[in-house]
Order: structure tokens, then C-alpha cells, then sequence
């Protein structure tokens, strides 16, 4: 039998526990905003990025930085878009300056819906934080989530 390398060990102790809470968590904010405003993490983390773009130069994200933002693929983020546009959620157009570029819009309505799911999403997430702090291999990732300032 071979020797396992204790640092080792203990790193893929910490990468498990993380992706315990990631999964912890993602699956309690999915229960909240799918009984509550029938969106999904995704389509709520869709809908968040989007919303903070501005008009201003380098103001719209290119498909590619919105896949990179919610962590998907492309192909996966334009089916995503695609879904939310139509449930007239999102607008897609053409970019001025580059016909190849397609831009993607937040409506009113899905202001409006993200207004609205935004304080389920804060509520669910901090009571995930809260149910996670109580596991002791958990408790040091809640405390240095809770410490993050990360810039917006």
C-alpha cells in the first residue's frame, strides 16, 4: 500500500468540504427562488450579471465574459439566455461597433422579477450560511465567506 501525502489529504479534505457547502447552499437558494419566483440559481445569477452592465464603453459583456461570470459554457449561457428571453426576461441585439457581437438586455420585467427574488436570494443564502456554521468542518468556510469584501 502506498504512502498518501498528508498535505495532500488535507487539501482534498478542504476542496470536499467546500464543495459541500457550495452544494449546501446552491441547492437551499434553488428551492427558495423556484417555490418563490419560479427562477432557477442560474437564471437568478444570469439576470444579476446582466443587470449590472451599463452603457458606457466596455459597459456590455460579451457572451464569453457572461459564460465566465455564471460559470457556465457559452453553449449553455445561450440556451440559458434564450429560456429567459423567452419569458421576455432578456433582449438581445446586435452591437453597434461589431455586427458578430450580440448584446443581452435585462427587460423591465426581469428587473422587476429580479427585485423581487433578490430578497429570497439573500434570505435563503444567509440562512444556508447559518444551517452550515453549525457542522465544525463547515464553520471555517462560513466565517471566511462571511469575511470576503470582494469588489463589485
Amino acid at each position: 500500500m502506498a504512502a498518501t501525502d498528508p498535505a495532500l489529504t488535507a487539501l482534498s479534505q478542504g476542496w470536499c468540504a467546500l464543495s459541500l457547502l457550495h452544494g449546501k447552499i446552491d441547492a437551499h437558494i434553488e428551492r427558495a427562488l423556484q417555490s418563490g419566483h419560479d427562477l432557477s440559481v442560474r437564471e437568478y445569477s444570469l439576470l444579476d450579471v446582466l443587470s449590472r452592465q451599463h452603457s458606457r464603453p466596455g459597459g456590455h459583456l460579451q457572451m464569453k465574459q457572461v459564460a465566465d461570470a455564471v460559470v457556465l459554457s457559452q453553449s449553455a449561457t445561450t440556451r440559458l439566455v434564450t429560456r429567459l428571453e423567452d419569458r421576455g426576461l432578456l433582449t438581445r441585439y446586435l452591437c453597434d461597433t461589431d455586427r458578430r457581437g450580440i448584446y443581452t438586455d435585462v427587460t423591465e420585467s426581469g428587473l422587476a422579477l429580479l427585485a423581487e427574488a433578490r430578497p429570497t436570494n439573500d434570505r435563503a443564502l444567509r440562512e444556508a450560511l447559518d444551517e452550515a456554521a453549525k457542522n465544525p468542518e463547515l464553520a471555517p468556510l462560513v466565517r471566511t465567506v462571511e469575511e470576503l469584501h470582494v469588489p463589485v
